[in-house]
């Protein structure tokens, strides 16, 4: 009888062959073996403020920043919705400062980027000034404005009286100082939105608005009807940037109109509401409630941007 035919061996796992790795398998895991470090310290500088803050709104933590405190629920958060005095009004200023310095910010960028996309004699230099804004601190700008619209010694008051205008309080008015930051707000960003639209203008084709200008159409309606169009997908960004970086004015407001926005909170919102509740009263929970709540409203203004961005595009 033939001997038994043994059965070869089956190989061992550290015997099997390995799969070899493709190069471009390789590459990723490189890749983010070397992006790890600064993702893990961005997140863990994004996530631990956020937790803490989201904690600190459940507590009524007070005065000494190490004074112990207790949970307390949802208290903070139904003293601030519940406060009519002034974390609604402060909301409210956001809101109008917010939606008015972005409105006009819009129309008067997409207006000088529409002078700015032809070439021309002195454009460089002409972009170049638009720049200037852009370069200096808001606490710079701040203070500038506050001399030139002094109502006693300020140039604006001066020049206003060449033309038969009488002297403004400006930023000394209650009813004047909001829109008078909205004003200086303007001065400041319109540059950013016009820099913005004229990039996404310098994208668009030509060819379109050939066709429009072969069939008779005029200037606005080549513009109403063929670079607006085209443009709404750069002009959404540009809103939802500016309007997320307009919602969290704090410093121009601060250094013009101080604490509380005023002697009767006339320039209060929601950043400066949040500031003298840690600040000037030491109401840790109460303000990282209202931080919340702010946060909570920044979303939702994104979202909505962003949903009418692409309810527009479609």
């Amino acid at each position: 009888m033939a001997a038994d035919v043994m059965a070869p061996a089956r190989p061992t796992k550290a015997e099997r062959p390995r799969k070899q790795r493709t190069f471009e398998q390789t590459n990723r895991r490189l890749r983010w073996m070397m992006l790890a470090p600064a993702l893990l310290f961005v997140a863990a500088m994004i996530i631990f403020p956020l937790l803490y803050t989201l904690d600190l709104s459940f507590t009524d933590a007070f005065g000494a920043v190490n004074a112990p405190s207790r949970h307390v629920g949802w208290q903070n958060f139904a003293d601030a919705l519940g406060d009519t005095r002034r974390f609604w009004p402060a909301a409210g200023r956001t809101a109008v400062f917010t939606v008015g310095a972005v409105v006009l910010e819009t129309v008067f960028g997409l207006a000088v980027a529409m002078l700015l996309r032809k070439p021309f004699r002195g454009q460089r230099w002409v972009r170049t000034v638009l720049l200037i804004p852009l370069l200096t601190t808001p606490v710079a700008i701040g203070i500038l404005w506050l001399l030139i619209l002094d109502p006693t010694n300020g140039i604006a008051n001066h020049l206003l009286a060449q033309v038969g205008i009488p002297r403004q309080e400006f930023l000394g008015s209650v009813g004047q100082s909001l829109p008078t930051l909205m004003l200086i707000d303007v001065w400041q960003w319109t540059p950013m939105m016009t820099l913005l639209l004229l990039a996404g203008l310098s994208t668009l084709p030509e060819e379109p608005e050939e066709a429009a200008l072969v069939d008779g159409a005029t200037g606005w309606q080549r513009f109403r009807l063929v670079i607006l169009p085209m443009l709404l997908p750069t002009l959404g960004t540009a809103l939802v940037l500016r309007a997320v970086d307009a919602l969290k004015t704090f410093d121009l407001l601060y250094a013009t109109k101080g604490p509380g926005g005023g002697s009767d909170f006339e320039a209060e919102t929601l950043n400066v509401y949040a500031y003298g509740l840690t600040f000037d009263y030491q109401e840790y929970g109460l303000a990282a409630a209202v931080l919340v709540l702010f946060t909570l409203f920044i979303i939702g203004v994104v979202v909505l941007l962003r949903r009418s961005g692409k309810e527009s595009a479609a």
